[in-house]
């Protein structure tokens, strides 16, 4: 008897809400403080909430030198590049715009699993729901438009940091997912490798340390930097490493088509940014993708099943 797959939905959806919302805390943050230092923050309070999560749990740092490694390249792809790039980016675009940006990185991700994960490549399905998914989100944009006067290197930015995300997890699925250690064991020793990267290159992307720190400790901006930190990345890296290692590394990354749902919503409600009608209507079209590639709607008719073989 076949046993039943291990449930990675409800682990995508808290995902997509929580990794969603995390526009909105960097667009208030960017506000004050440097690009590269909100990522900074953001990295250290994850790195602080998981070695004391570590703790409590009476679970301890790997010691074999291949995970530090293998980590302190997952960690630049997926942690400390793509944290900054969106973070600067927020300085010219909308926090709901970088959501959708962010939409990208599955279909950059297909073309990546195409060459390192041969066990992964797409089948019919997320072949004809990957572009539906990706038209949707060109739709939400409104590409007919010319993105809305935004500024062409922010949208750059944003886009650059979907395909840091898409080499990320790929390469993580490959070298640490079916590793014996545990989730949160995983998920620490990146973020603390992050952390050390970050603190190295904030410093050089911003022309020197921070100066007038007082101003940027506002209830606001200091409720941002810990929510992006406790929450965006120290629990949102938990449950990341639970969805891949159940469902894969390109499914993994569908969850950033669901998070523009949330990221517009968020800025709307809660920024004031503008909604146009193509962007709920596009919306629509990413969940219709989204559903079609992870084979919950059936495209074509269904194939019989195949005789046993004689002889």
């Amino acid at each position: 008897m076949t046993a039943p797959k291990a449930r990675w939905w409800d682990a995508m959806l808290l995902l997509a809400l929580i990794w969603g919302s995390s526009f909105l805390f960097v667009k208030v943050a960017v506000q004050v403080i440097p690009p590269a230092y909100v990522a900074l923050g953001r990295i250290a309070v994850g790195a602080v909430t998981l070695l004391v999560v570590l703790a409590v749990t009476r679970q301890r740092l790997p010691r074999d030198p291949a995970v530090w490694g293998h980590s302190a390249v997952v960690a630049a792809l997926v942690n400390v590049a793509p944290f900054m790039l969106f973070s600067w980016g927020e300085q010219h675009v909308s926090s709901v715009l970088a959501g959708i940006f962010n939409a990208t990185t599955p279909v950059l991700a297909m073309l990546v699993a195409l060459v390192a994960l041969p066990e992964e490549r797409p089948g019919r399905a997320r072949l004809v729901g990957l572009p539906i998914g990706f038209a949707g989100v060109l739709v939400v944009l409104g590409v007919w438009r010319g993105g809305h006067g935004e500024s062409l290197a922010g949208q750059l930015a944003c886009l650059a940091a979907a395909g840091c995300y898409a080499l990320g997890f790929p390469y993580a699925k490959r070298t640490l997912v079916g590793r014996p250690e545990t989730v949160l064991e995983l998920s620490t020793v990146q973020v603390v490798i992050a952390t050390v990267e970050a603190a190295v290159a904030a410093p050089l992307l911003s022309g020197g340390l921070p100066t007038g720190l007082g101003r940027w400790w506002t209830p606001q901006v200091a409720g941002s930097v810990l929510a992006l930190g406790v929450f965006c990345t120290a629990i949102a890296y938990l449950l990341n490493y639970r969805v891949i290692r159940r469902a894969g590394a390109v499914t993994a990354t569908m969850v950033s088509y669901l998070m523009p749902i949330v990221s517009v919503a968020a800025g709307v409600l809660l920024l004031g940014e503008h909604l146009s009608w193509n962007q709920p209507v596009g919306a629509l079209v990413v969940l219709l993708g989204v559903a079609i590639g992870q084979g919950l709607l059936r495209v074509g008719p269904r194939r019989a099943a195949a005789a046993p073989a004689s002889g």
